[in-house]
């Protein structure tokens, strides 16, 4: 994709929603899913998401698929409250309200953040799982209205089972399809309450988040050593649900945090345009991440969280903006040097897509590592059985143990991954980006792209259900392939696509799920040569999987 030519500079007044108009959208506009397959309820790795300006998440959706979670708790006899956050899109307090609607005519206690205060998607996950230990015949679970990163005429919704974290696909297909047969029968079987009157029945509790999650971090990170070290901490909250949090932090726990932009404007009209022109408040990337970038050399450590908080984004006075592969293999490696109450046979847990100097820095600290497809769905039951310490995405998510062992969250933390951040350079005295130079020096440099290529409806759907048999090269730019993988070696799950490896590089193909493309992951320990082969042998092999099925 080229990179727009305003990409990295602020966003216009030609560039923001018409906020009114998205609003109206969401009311007025209605699904016609029988027609419009693309109008249809749809869970992808976090819930659904779309914009009511195209009658992909309207008040219709919303309704119908917090019924379905509704009748999905009576059939699991889950009995406990539902804990439930939003986050700062326009369209999230509207669906707020129009889940509350339901949740009460279902006669379910629902736990908000008191004030109508916004909610970061891990504080959900902690709440969730500090309930149920203290109520396990009464189980709790979380609704989180949020599209995470997406741009502002987005809406999303996500549903966490009593485990925390994300629900699996058979939980999300069940909920999606009794959606959208509500969608299809005219909403008959949702059950309504005025939301005018839902707060006066009792069933609407409010409740501090803020200072039950804040008091518990002390729990995951060192704030001792950082407040010995003095660290300047610069945030940019990037007008997400973590905007009240921070000034807590710093007031519990007596750190030197400045917040750089205190903004909460539906529009997100402060910041800068993503690669592709778009406003999207990616804290990963580069281009959105410009504003706080520029700041770099007024703090030793910046961070920012997208507006759900589960992700992190990692600035460094010396380097800029770390690569998330970067920053996950740091944390491996600190983690598991400056934990010393963990149990030594805890493992790591990792995408397929991830960076292999993961599995350089575990077998260094002699730690197992468990691959799974993408998505955190994988990680959650190893981080609840306590048999992960920690589980990365490469897409800048990831959580982790308590310092004492303890499961903190079972959902992507960015809170406490930008936390730690500090910890690194307060007890090392290396910012992570030096730390991760360090790791450089003793395991070589991996060179790490992702394309995308085109492919046609029918050679996606041979991409996701190829097996290794249907591979038949045995050379990758130039070395012996040791391993070709079609389902996840840390759980067996398929991984709808391919990952051909050798000793020194590896590629991973994979098919979008809303476009006519794939997607290519690859990575080389030899050199930026090395991976233009990958790149092109890639290709080359994915093509004859095709050519061997007539596409």
């Amino acid at each position: 994709m080229a990179l727009h030519e305003r990409a990295g500079l602020p966003a216009l007044p030609e560039d923001l929603i018409n906020v009114p108009r998205l609003m109206a959208s969401y009311y007025l506009n209605e699904p016609d899913v029988e027609k419009y397959p693309e109008q249809r309820v749809a869970f992808g790795t976090s819930g659904h998401r779309g914009s009511a300006l195209n009658t992909t998440f309207n008040e219709s959706h919303v309704l119908a698929i917090t019924q379905a979670i509704c009748e999905y708790r009576i059939e699991q006899h889950y009995e406990g409250p539902v804990y439930l956050g939003f986050d700062t899109h326009a369209l999230s307090e509207a669906a707020f309200a129009s889940v509350i609607e339901v949740l009460v005519a279902n006669e379910i206690q629902v736990v908000v953040q008191a004030g109508l205060g916004y909610t970061p998607t891990p504080v959900i996950s902690n709440l969730i799982i500090e309930h149920n230990k203290d109520h396990p015949a009464f189980l709790a679970d979380g609704i989180i209205i949020t599209p995470s990163h997406n741009p502002p005429q987005d809406g999303g919704i996500k549903y966490n089972p009593p485990h925390g974290g994300p629900a699996d696909s058979k939980v999300t297909k069940w909920i999606e399809d009794r959606a959208n047969q509500l969608l299809i029968e005219d909403l008959a079987d949702v059950k309504l309450f005025p939301y005018s009157q839902a707060w006066n029945t009792g069933y609407v509790k409010e409740q501090d988040f803020i200072a039950d999650y804040v008091s518990g971090l002390e729990r995951v990170i060192d704030f001792a050593a950082i407040r010995k070290a003095g660290i300047k901490i610069g945030v940019d909250p990037l007008g997400g649900s973590g905007i009240h949090y921070w000034p807590e932090i710093k007031a519990q726990y007596g750190i030197d945090l400045n917040l750089v932009n205190e903004i909460v404007d539906p529009t997100f009209s402060f910041m800068s345009l993503d690669k592709d022109g778009k406003i999207r408040m990616d804290c990963s990337s580069e281009k959105a991440m410009a504003s706080l970038i520029g700041l770099k050399d007024q703090f030793e450590i910046s961070v920012a969280n997208d507006p759900d908080y589960d992700r992190h984004g990692i600035v460094t006075k010396t380097h800029g903006l770390m690569n998330p592969n970067h920053y996950l293999s740091v944390c491996i490696d600190y983690l598991s040097k400056h934990r010393p109450e963990w149990d030594a046979n805890l493992k790591i847990g990792k995408t397929l897509v991830s960076t292999s100097m993961i599995d350089r820095v575990a077998k260094a600290n002699g730690k197992d590592v468990v691959e799974v497809p993408v998505g955190f769905k994988w990680f959650v039951e190893g981080l609840s059985n306590h048999q992960l310490m920690f589980g990365g995405e490469e897409s800048a998510g990831a959580s982790f143990l308590t310092r004492y062992g303890d499961v903190w969250s079972t959902d992507k933390d960015g809170i406490i991954l930008a936390l730690l951040a500090v910890e690194i350079t307060a007890v090392t005295g290396l910012n992570p980006s030096e730390y991760y130079d360090k790791l450089v020096e003793d395991h070589g440099k991996p060179f790490y792209k992702r394309i995308d290529a085109p492919a046609s409806p029918e050679q996606k759907s041979v991409l996701s259900s190829l097996s290794p048999t249907d591979i038949t090269s045995n050379m990758l730019a130039g070395e012996e392939i040791v391993s070709i993988l079609t389902q996840a070696p840390g759980n067996d799950a398929p991984i709808g696509g391919l990952k051909v490896v050798t000793q020194n590089g590896w590629f991973a193909a994979r098919p979008s799920g809303t476009e006519n493309i794939y997607k290519i992951y690859m990575e080389s320990f030899i050199g930026e040569s090395h991976l233009a082969k990958i790149e092109k042998e890639a290709q080359q092999i994915v093509a004859l999987a095709f050519n061997s099925k007539g596409l």
